[in-house]
């Protein structure tokens, strides 16, 4: 697709510069020398060269267009693999709307230099070159008058990438944490009403959003300073080339055509270097999203398995034991000190205590959601470390205190614990956690849309489910064991 758009670009560039020289040919040869016969012609090598400039046009922006989509999807699969991957940590310090910004938002002023940057650069890079052969075959000190504004543009250029590259940061960053926010706020909608507080959500949402406005107007300004420069200037060495033009047409060194053909080409010569101030444009706000989406791509997980994991040889029977494990979320403030528990295979025990104890905590150290600092943890004999990470977690079927449920159909949210489980084991696992009955009574019993977070069925309706999506894990097709807690 490169190679193909490359190619039909040159082409297209090609015949771009076909149509100043057909009007020299005019001017000279039609109307000056009076060969009238060679209009027809004429005509009809202006009417091809625009035909072939647009199928060549085409047929780029077509495999341009394949190319770039093909890019952002990759990308976008790329940044959601590096979420899969990433520790528990990293989810629990950022809100989830600043996250989904660098996934959606952040991607897509990315994607933005493929779909429209590339092509243009492409496009003004073969224009550029093809042009100043044309100007320098044609009349060399003109063509080097037309190039004495160029240093000017690039060290507006310069100046311009310098000041705005800092706007766009705070762009990026301020939209992220307007989606976060707004996320919020949805979230809690249902708190929102009971208390009366949207004239204090609308004030916070309002201040939030101003304060995009008033980033983004500041990379506009000087926007609407930087491109206008950047045409004076370029107009300015039209006019240059013009005024001294003139004066070798009248001192009768250049015709009137070549004249004529030397500023057509010229007009098109300063188009591609507009082309260019645009795409630098849109690159810094693609630069200062890349950031934050290669942030992510870059980070390595806190928990992660160890070169040497391996899943034992023998089926886990369930016997869990800590061994003087320690833990801190931060150095100074110590969650768990030298806690030694040992529970047997089929043993059910309950962790009591005030709440910021540990007993959470406990349950995310076994999940491994979280690495002991001190001390270590063990199934039947095996240091969790050197156990696979998806493999003890396969092994272990977690009902939260706050269940979570997916927006999707009861059945699909069962089925999350063990996505091979037939209908016959989805119905049975029902029965047992005595949801079937509650299920069945349902609009459309197991193929009811429960909504996001479950929020069409109870407090209670949504434990019992979400039991089930435990149970499903550890069931023989699952091939695990299952430690509950009453956490």
């Amino acid at each position: 697709m490169v190679v193909g758009t490359f190619l039909f670009a040159g082409l297209a560039t090609a015949f771009e510069l076909i149509p100043p020289w057909l009007i020299k040919v005019i001017i000279d040869d039609v109307i000056q020398a009076g060969q009238t016969q060679l209009l027809a012609w004429v005509f009809l090598g202006l009417c091809a060269a625009y035909v072939l400039r647009n199928l060549c046009g085409s047929m780029r922006i077509r495999l341009n267009n394949g190319l770039e989509q093909q890019v952002v999807h990759d990308l976008h699969v790329q940044v959601f693999s590096a979420l899969q991957r990433l520790s528990i940590s990293f989810y629990e310090n950022r809100p989830t709307g600043e996250i989904m910004s660098r996934v959606l938002n952040d991607t897509e002023h990315m994607q933005r230099i493929f779909v429209d940057g590339l092509e243009e650069i492409i496009t003004a890079g073969l224009t550029l070159t093809g042009i100043m052969i044309m100007l320098f075959m044609l009349n060399w000190k003109l063509a080097l008058l037309a190039l004495v504004p160029i240093p000017l543009l690039v060290v507006g250029a310069a100046l311009f990438t310098k000041r705005v590259h800092g706007h766009y940061r705070a762009i990026r960053k301020g939209s992220a944490e307007l989606n976060a926010l707004l996320q919020d706020m949805l979230a809690g909608i249902r708190e929102t009403m009971g208390f009366n507080r949207q004239p204090y959500e609308q004030e916070r949402f309002d201040r939030k959003s101003d304060r995009c406005r008033q980033d983004t107007l500041k990379a506009m300004y000087l926007w609407s300073y930087y491109s206008p420069g950047m045409m004076l200037i370029g107009s300015l060495g039209g006019a240059m080339v013009l005024w001294f033009g003139t004066a070798e047409v009248l001192q009768h060194r250049l015709s009137v055509g070549e004249l004529v053909m030397f500023i057509s080409y010229l007009a098109l010569f300063y188009v591609p270097i507009n082309q260019i101030h645009s795409v630098n444009h849109m690159l810094q706000h693609a630069l200062a999203a890349s950031e934050r989406v290669f942030e992510v791509l870059d980070l390595v997980p806190e928990v992660r398995d160890r070169p040497d994991a391996h899943v034992p040889v023998t089926r886990l029977r369930g016997e869990v034991d800590f061994h003087r494990v320690g833990f801190d979320y931060r150095a100074d403030a110590p969650i768990l000190t030298d806690v030694t528990i040992s529970v047997r295979a089929g043993e059910r025990i309950a962790l009591v205590g005030p709440s910021g104890a540990g007993k959470s905590t406990t349950l995310k150290l076994l999940m491994r959601f979280y690495d002991v600092t001190q001390g270590a943890i063990t199934i039947d004999g095996y240091d969790i470390r050197d156990l696979p990470l998806a493999f003890l977690r396969s092994q272990i079927g977690l009902v939260q205190q706050e269940p979570f449920l997916f927006n999707g159909t009861v059945r699909e949210n069962i089925l999350y614990g063990d996505l091979l489980a037939g209908q016959d084991e989805v119905e049975a696992a029902a029965k047992v956690a005595r949801a079937h009955d509650f299920i069945m009574a349902l609009p459309e019993g197991y193929d009811t849309w429960i909504g996001e977070r479950g929020v069409k069925l109870s407090v209670g309706q949504r434990q019992r489910v979400s039991r089930l999506e435990s149970a499903a894990s550890s069931s023989p097709s699952g091939n695990g064991s299952v430690y509950r807690s009453p956490v």
